[in-house]
């Protein structure tokens, strides 16, 4: 038999699931240069570059050399953590994990996450592993990233579960 609880716990995870999917739907409409403020608010809101508000920086422009935002890691800038957004609908393949190491070598930069809407394939998995200094992020973990950090979401209700105390009682 399922306890209360445990079919809670299913339907918030079944209402998460479609907001997530919801959620990745509406990022697809955005504009590139949309989708890359959106991504460089996400990491500032997951805690990279502090509370600092210029902490976090979408270049939004061509010539960036294949760098779409940036994160300061330290109040001086000194460690920044470069960013590329891909808001597409095919997969990411090997080259653009390749192209974007590119653009880091080129910036001097120790670290990288890419981000998608879509997805990574195997090759471009591999590619980035063996590069190691890359992070993935693919559509399904953007949109969970986006309501575990709440970002571009609302908390409609909170529900406080109680149980028997049954400390208290034995106390008494």
């Amino acid at each position: 038999m399922v306890s209360p609880e445990e079919q809670l716990d299913a339907l918030y995870r079944e209402l998460n699931t479609a907001l997530a999917d919801e959620l990745l739907a509406q990022v697809m409409q955005l504009s590139p240069q949309q989708f890359e403020v959106l991504v460089v608010q996400l990491l500032v809101a997951m805690g990279y570059g502090g509370t600092v508000k210029d902490a976090g920086e979408a270049l939004g422009r061509s010539g960036d050399n294949g760098i779409d935002g940036t994160i300061k890691q330290d109040p001086l800038g000194l460690d920044r953590v470069y960013l590329q957004a891909k808001r597409w609908q095919n997969s990411v393949g090997s080259p653009e994990i390749r192209n974007f190491a590119g653009s880091l070598s080129y910036h001097k930069a120790s670290k990288g996450v890419l981000l998608t809407t879509s997805d990574f394939s195997a090759s471009a998995r591999s590619t980035a592993q063996q590069i190691g200094n890359i992070i993935l992020i693919d559509g399904p973990q953007l949109s969970r990233l986006m309501i575990e950090y709440g970002v571009g979401v609302l908390t409609r209700s909170t529900y406080q579960l109680k149980r028997i105390d049954s400390e208290f009682f034995e106390e008494i």
